[in-house]
C-alpha cells in the first residue's frame, strides 16, 4: 500500500490544471467529427496523435499537472475520431 502515500501529492497538483485542458485544444464533439469528411477525420487523427506524442514527452520529463491531465482528453478525442471514422 504503498503508492497511496503518493496519491495526495498527484491529487493536489491536479486541482488547479482542470479547466488548463480546454485552453489549448477542445474536446472532440462526436456530432462535429460526423459531419466531417473522412480525410478531415485523418488529418484530425494526425494532429492528435502528434499532440499525444509530446504530452508523453513532457510526461517523461516532468511536465506540468495540466499537460498530464490533458493526455486522458487527448485519448479520448482520438477513441472518438476513430469510433465516427470506422462507422
Amino acid at each position: 500500500f504503498g503508492s497511496r502515500q503518493s496519491r495526495p501529492t498527484h491529487n493536489s497538483a491536479r486541482t488547479g490544471s482542470l479547466t488548463a485542458p480546454s485552453q489549448d485544444m477542445a474536446r472532440v464533439k462526436a456530432y462535429e467529427l460526423r459531419s466531417k469528411t473522412s480525410k478531415e477525420l485523418l488529418k484530425e487523427l494526425d494532429e492528435m496523435k502528434a499532440e499525444l506524442a509530446t504530452l508523453r514527452v513532457a510526461k517523461v520529463s516532468g511536465g506540468a499537472a495540466s499537460k498530464l491531465a490533458k493526455i486522458k482528453v487527448v485519448r479520448k478525442s482520438i477513441a472518438r475520431i476513430l469510433t465516427v471514422y470506422n462507422q
